[in-house]
């Protein structure tokens, strides 16, 4: 097969390492890619939503299949745009449509969703410009913290959770009125806030049938004990020690069941990878999120454990016949430790060397921001390489991954020491 993969991150490094393990790939391309991806396939200076400069591509290399990595085509309708077309209308693409997206690209539309097939998730309700005054009179009706959501994609970036009455108050009116956010703002959901703690599902879908995929959880903050500013992620673990038992089984039955149930109900075909980011609130389950894609950095993790050919699972989306597909596991946990560049989640610089990438031996490294000038790697993004362990449990894989972590350098580099802490 030959497969095209779009996108630069971590995930799609963890993604181009597994495929390039498959034994019925012939050629993988991968658009734009980073410096990591270079090592199991062919990067392509082509962007994710050039969707004519894509077309171009893959009918000139004969492409089998297309797995997108990142949200922001799939929103943008890549998927529509295969279908739309005569002759890329045969070609797979692992990734929803933009109707079905919109679980990810519009909050209002997933809290619909959920409203609709009886998913447990907090209470809330939708303002936009028109409607300020009501948003004010909702947030005095509610407990702090207030959670305020952009409804659009935000660069991760449109969430905010506050104690403050007035600052909530504040906040909501810089969002509608001011464009805060854009277009992304245009509308903002507020949600009861859920004290819990937080787990990551995923699954991979066909239209009809649905695998599991590893659990995991991941640190959203850029300080230690989950303090500072949200990040896009600073590290992961998986298996997560609570998701078993009772709580599992809730998982599986009031949220991933009634979710694939409910999209067949509304005549949604999903393709593809979805995420549910869960919280555990006291032992029952509630979605704070969904995803069309796999997550970063839980990718880091969830990847590395997948046993089975992920090509063969890909094939069996393509032509739905995923439930006559075979899926393991490793039987070890992984753990994956991010080195972001100083200054992030805020302004940072780019282009420092780094270090110590040849002396690594027992961990994957996988690269989230990086480019190749020359032989020499540089850093390109906020999240720079996230360096992903094997362990027989959770403390050997992190106690592996923070060995290695400091055999890298550039910088100005910075990571958090305590991935995992709260779970071990």
């Amino acid at each position: 097969m030959n497969v095209l993969l779009l996108g630069a991150g971590a995930r799609e490094h963890a993604l181009a390492w597994k495929i390039s393990q498959s034994s019925i790939l012939d050629a993988l391309y991968i658009a734009p890619g980073n410096a990591g991806t270079r090592q199991h396939g062919k990067n392509v200076n082509i962007s994710p939503t050039d969707f004519d400069a894509v077309k171009e591509f893959v009918i000139d290399k004969k492409i089998d299949v297309v797995v997108v990595g990142p949200e922001e085509p799939l929103v943008r309708g890549i998927h529509d745009y295969f279908i739309a077309d005569e002759i890329l209308s045969k070609v797979p693409v692992i990734g929803p449509t933009k109707e079905a997206a919109q679980l990810e690209g519009s909050k209002s539309f997933a809290k619909a969703f959920m409203g609709r097939h009886n998913i447990p998730t907090a209470k809330y309700n939708v303002f936009n410009k028109d409607t300020i005054e009501n948003g004010c009179s909702f947030l005095e009706s509610m407990k702090p913290p207030y959670v305020l959501k952009a409804d659009g994609l935000a660069a991760g970036k449109g969430v905010l959770i506050i104690d403050s009455l007035a600052e909530a108050k504040r906040e909501l009116i810089e969002i509608l009125s001011d464009d805060k956010f854009g277009s992304a703002g245009s509308k903002v959901v507020i949600e009861e806030f859920l004290d819990g703690i937080e787990l990551s599902v995923f699954v991979i879908c066909d239209g009809d049938s649905y695998k599991m995929l590893p659990e995991a959880k991941d640190y959203k903050r850029i300080g230690e004990g989950d303090t500072g500013l949200n990040t896009g992620g600073m590290g992961a673990v998986s298996p997560v020690p609570f998701a078993k038992g009772t709580f599992y089984d809730k998982v599986i039955n009031q949220v991933v069941v009634p979710t694939i149930k409910g999209l067949k109900k509304d005549g949604i075909s999903y393709k593809g990878f979805l995420f549910f980011g869960l919280i555990k609130v006291k032992d029952d389950p509630y979605v704070i999120e969904y995803n069309c894609r796999l997550g970063d950095p839980e990718s880091e993790v969830v990847i590395p454990r997948l046993k089975s050919d992920i090509l063969d699972l890909f094939e069996g989306v393509g032509t739905n016949t995923l439930s006559e597909r075979d899926i393991q596991f490793f039987d070890k946990s992984a753990a994956t430790v991010m080195m972001v560049s100083g200054g992030y989640p805020k302004k940072y610089q780019k282009g420092k060397q780094i270090y110590g990438l040849n002396t690594i031996a027992d961990s994957i490294v996988f690269h989230a921001g990086t480019s190749a000038d020359g032989p020499s790697i540089k850093t390109e993004g906020g999240r720079v390489l996230a360096v992903t362990s094997y362990g027989r449990n959770i403390e050997k894989a992190l106690q592996k991954s923070y060995e290695n972590i400091k055999k890298i350098s550039f910088d100005n580099a910075f990571y958090r020491n305590d991935i995992g802490h709260d779970v071990l």
